[in-house]
């Protein structure tokens, strides 16, 4: 299996989440990082006693997608309008 050591890192879950790790070299010199947060299928994955998620990203994501829809929008629609074109879709 081909590793891609640019895209790759490490992240430690578990009760000793914040103790140093020795970094995984390749047989030919290529070292995979240890970070404190990774993304993978577009989830950001947190170094944690227990698993976590952030979910930082996406509510960035949403706020701006709020303020592009405001900016067409601006100030000639009504509260009602703003608030309906803003909500989440409900599955």
């Amino acid at each position: 299996m081909v590793i891609n050591f640019n895209k790759s890192s490490c992240v430690r879950i578990g009760p000793r989440f914040n103790v140093r790790c020795v970094s995984i070299i390749s047989l030919n010199g290529d070292v995979i990082s240890w970070m404190t947060e990774t993304r993978y299928l577009g989830i950001y994955m947190v170094s944690a006693k227990v698993f976590k998620c952030s979910l930082h990203y996406a509510e960035c994501a949403f706020h701006r997608a709020v303020n592009a829809i405001f900016g067409k929008v601006g100030c000639t629609s009504s509260e009602e309008v703003i608030t309906m074109l803003s909500r989440k879709p409900v599955n």
